[in-house]
């Protein structure tokens, strides 16, 4: 009998996905860095911490089974502008996992916690501005097909939303993130 060939990339062994604490900063901070190799998205996490549209219990940590961070996960407040007035809506910004465990299932696992902890708030969406290739299979699909439109001009199928249980069709308009994501 030939083994059995994986399906998609390995689940990580054991994480534990939680809120952040004081005490995890500097592990986000490094970890984001070494994500993205800059700084830009681990200073648009700090930007975040310090204006409105921080929601503290949606930034998310995922330890190893060392009890070391491996991966953050944040969920912060944008507005959409309605023809009915300004709601917030989550936005999904950024996601980083340590390029040691990387494709081991870790940003998956931030990203279904987070589309959980949002459902448990009764949020009505999430915004994501990533790659077309990898947020569909969380239920992510281009925005304008909900009549969402992006901030500044990108392709379509770049910038998406993941409705939630308490959206609504009248949910429409465009986007606006916080001054904390003008350096991106």
């Amino acid at each position: 009998m030939s083994p059995s060939r994986p399906t998609g990339p390995a689940r990580p062994a054991a994480i534990s996905i939680r809120p952040e604490t004081a005490d995890d900063r500097w592990a986000i901070h490094e970890i984001t860095v070494g994500a993205f190799g800059r700084a830009e998205e681990a200073d648009l996490v700090d930007c975040l911490r310090t204006s409105a549209a921080w929601v503290p219990q949606l930034s998310l940590v995922a330890e190893g089974e060392d009890g070391r961070i491996i991966g953050h996960l944040l969920l912060s407040y944008a507005t959409l502008a309605t023809v009915e007035g300004l709601q917030k809506v989550l936005s999904l910004a950024p996601l980083a996992v340590d390029p040691a465990h990387q494709r081991k299932g870790v940003g998956s696992a931030l990203i279904r916690a987070g589309i959980d902890a949002a459902e448990a708030r009764e949020e009505p969406l999430v915004v994501v501005l990533g790659h077309p290739w990898y947020y569909p299979r969380f239920g992510f699909e281009p925005a304008i097909r909900s009549g969402i439109e992006a901030p500044r001009p990108v392709p379509d199928h770049f910038f998406m939303v993941r409705r939630l249980a308490r959206w609504s069709p009248a949910l429409r308009g465009r986007i606006e993130y916080p001054d904390c994501f003008d350096g991106l």
